[in-house]
């Protein structure tokens, strides 16, 4: 139980700006065949689509904050990934799961109010798809 706990936070953690890698920890675990692959894959998105939930409330809510030192992104970030959500649209929420732009991304969705059901949808299609993407890979 512990094993899964574990993965769950490290997957909610890496959704959100601290820098944790939550494929290499359920590579890990798929590895030892000792958990269920399932469980394992299922824990993982889901920690890491509640992870994304937790930035779009930051984005929906906390604006006003930019300009505090414990909020996670600056002013020029958050223009940027404006700009590049924009350019992209809302079907760029299938790329939550990608490194580096997924945080931002769900962040801006909330600050430009992207409908809530929508990005729901989009974040969980994009990063099931990646855990499961990687469970294929070690399978």
């Amino acid at each position: 139980m512990t094993v899964y706990i574990f993965l769950f936070l490290t997957s909610f953690l890496a959704a959100t700006i601290i820098p944790l890698s939550s494929e290499l920890t359920l590579v890990s675990l798929l590895n030892t065949g000792d958990y269920s692959s399932f469980l394992l894959v299922a824990i993982s998105s889901v920690g890491n689509i509640l992870g994304s939930i937790f930035n779009w409330l930051l984005g929906f809510y906390l604006l006003k904050y930019v300009n505090k030192k414990w909020f996670p992104f600056n002013q020029e970030q958050i223009n940027t990934a404006s700009k590049r959500f924009s350019k992209f649209g809302v079907w760029s929420l299938l790329f939550a799961w990608f490194p580096l732009i997924g945080d931002p991304l769900t962040l801006i969705a909330g600050i430009l109010r992207i409908n809530f059901l929508l990005f729901l949808i989009l974040v969980s299609v994009g990063k099931i798809s990646r855990y499961f993407f990687v469970y294929l890979l070690v399978g």
